[in-house]
């Protein structure tokens, strides 16, 4: 059995990938958590059974005692990535990073580079790669069921009530305390695009800003929070009310607040983040963005990520030689028109747990990864760092107005890395 300890009992921490122990316990177990919410903590501790000499209030403290165990969960927030995953590959741990890699662009080549150096597996969780409905996708364009790839188009809907949620509201919603949106969001696209094209990606443009969820947007009549007495509340469809003013145990409830009841709930829409007005917190990362992205078997990309959907999910539709694959992922369907007139309907079918089974079956990869050796598996760190980089040329495309050559600016941050030495 491998045993694991986990550093950042958050929602994707506990709720999506150690479930997979409670589920599995003849597969892994964990023995140790780091984290420095204490009602987190505890409630990880209890569901796992840690005893309280290996729970710790920081990675720091975890990572300070003499390697506990195999491996290690690193789903500590965005800039709290870098250091306990090179601490913890310099220590022997195999690891499974939460997205991003850092916030950083070169901290993102040199943790894929002391991975490779340590000979130690660090998986990212680009868990889109373990959704059955993308392996399909994959596995389609593969066979050369369109011919060669020439032209996708690829949505990222969001979703209104999403957006506000975590890009506006809550943890991500500040690219200074965490990371750009193109990056900690759509760094699943990224990766997605360049393991369907197959080839490398040259260049990259991008265009985008935060034009709604801005003070001067407030409608009249609105208040700093939704509980104080805001006259428009009740047409509002950002209501924090409305989103968490109930007792559902699962989904975005449970990160405002552990406890299911009324009065837990009110009490943290009342004085935390989460009540804030939507059009009155510190965010300033994009509600809408385009990409552009060129490969180097001149196949063209172009990307959209919006905020302004109803739905949360993904559309595409990719062009091919001989026919085009036409996508939904919310609704399972994956089309393919062939140029012949024939059309084909698939529904993969569908595992357990989030993101389509993803979390479930990046967790049963991860495991069997670690008991293999192997030290890529199906998201090594070296094509997810590349995958990163697309994210980043992106961002510093929409800042600048330029243009990204991609491989230049892979040598910019190696020449960069070189100096740090």
């Amino acid at each position: 059995m491998l045993q694991a300890a986990l550093l950042g009992a958050g929602r994707r921490g506990m709720f999506a990938y150690a479930s997979y122990a409670l589920k599995r316990p003849d597969e892994i177990q964990f023995v140790a958590v780091a984290e420095p919410d204490e009602e987190r903590r505890q409630m990880f501790a209890r569901q796992h059974g840690i005893p309280p000499e290996r729970q710790f209030a920081s990675w720091e403290e975890l990572l300070a005692e003499p390697r506990l165990c195999e491996a290690l969960l690193i789903c500590t927030q965005d800039r709290m990535h870098f250091e306990p995953t090179m601490k913890a590959l310099e220590m022997g741990y195999h690891i499974l990073l939460e997205k991003p890699m850092s916030h950083d662009p070169l901290e993102s080549i040199l943790l894929a580079e002391e991975a490779e150096r340590r000979q130690r597996i660090l998986t990212i969780c680009h868990v889109s790669r373990y959704d059955t409905y993308y392996s399909e996708v994959k596995a389609l364009l593969d066979t050369g069921v369109i011919g060669r790839i020439m032209s996708i188009q690829w949505t990222e809907n969001v979703g209104f009530w999403h957006h506000s949620h975590s890009f506006v509201r809550g943890n991500w919603r500040n690219s200074d305390e965490t990371s750009a949106m193109i990056l900690q969001k759509s760094c699943h696209d990224m990766d997605l695009l360049q393991w369907f094209v197959g080839e490398e990606c040259t260049s990259v443009s991008s265009y985008g800003s935060l034009s709604y969820f801005r003070p001067e947007n407030a409608p009249k009549g609105s208040t700093e929070r939704c509980t104080s007495g805001c006259e428009v509340e009740h047409e509002c469809s950002f209501s924090a009310i409305k989103h968490y003013y109930n007792e559902d145990d699962t989904g975005f409830p449970m990160a405002v607040c552990l406890t299911p009841t009324l009065e837990a709930r009110l009490k943290a829409i009342t004085e935390g983040p989460y009540g804030r007005c939507v059009f009155r917190c510190d965010n300033n990362v994009v509600d809408h963005q385009v990409v552009n992205l060129v490969f180097d078997n001149e196949a063209t990309v172009s990307f959209t990520m919006s905020a302004f959907t109803t739905e949360n999910t993904r559309t595409f539709k990719i062009m091919g030689t001989s026919g085009e694959i036409r996508g939904h992922h919310q609704n399972n369907e994956i089309e393919i028109r062939h140029f012949s007139g024939k059309t084909e309907l698939i529904r993969p079918k569908r595992f357990e747990g989030g993101h389509g089974g993803a979390d479930f079956l990046i967790m049963r990869e991860f495991v069997r990864q670690v008991r293999r050796g192997d030290l890529n598996g199906k998201t090594p760190a070296a094509v997810s760092a590349r995958s990163h980089i697309m994210a980043f040329a992106a961002e510093h495309s929409r800042l600048t107005g330029q243009t990204v050559n991609l491989n230049h600016y892979m040598a910019e941050l190696k020449e960069g890395s070189s100096a740090r030495g």
